[in-house]
């Protein structure tokens, strides 16, 4: 599971969807089969999480990979290429970010 440290060093990445309510199911369908069949078993992935937002017109997708060459790798192999045409495809936009985590805050 994630956990967000400060320092951190694993590479924070953020990724915002854009969508209709209509395409919602069908974007988050896809991220869950790119995850549970993809994403999730490449070198340097350590976590992610999927967010939707009660108009259902966001996803946020958190998400932690060891070093950002991983998540860069995954990015560049032919198999996620095509899995993000297809998620293009669902949504107005989307922008994967990478982060460093400034400060953190919880009970933890």
């Amino acid at each position: 599971m994630p956990r967000i440290t400060h320092p951190s060093p694993p590479q924070s990445v953020l990724t915002t969807f854009e969508m209709t309510p209509g395409t919602c199911q069908d974007l988050i369908d896809a991220l869950v089969d790119a995850y549970d069949s993809f994403i999730s078993h490449q070198p340097g992935f350590i976590a992610a999480a999927l967010h939707v937002n009660d108009a259902q017109t966001r996803i946020a997708n958190y998400s932690q990979w060891a070093r950002r060459e991983d998540f860069q790798a995954m990015l560049r192999s032919d198999e996620m290429r095509r899995r993000n045409r297809e998620i293009h495809a669902l949504c107005r936009s989307f922008e994967p970010v990478m982060y460093d985590v400034a400060a953190t805050f919880g009970t933890d």
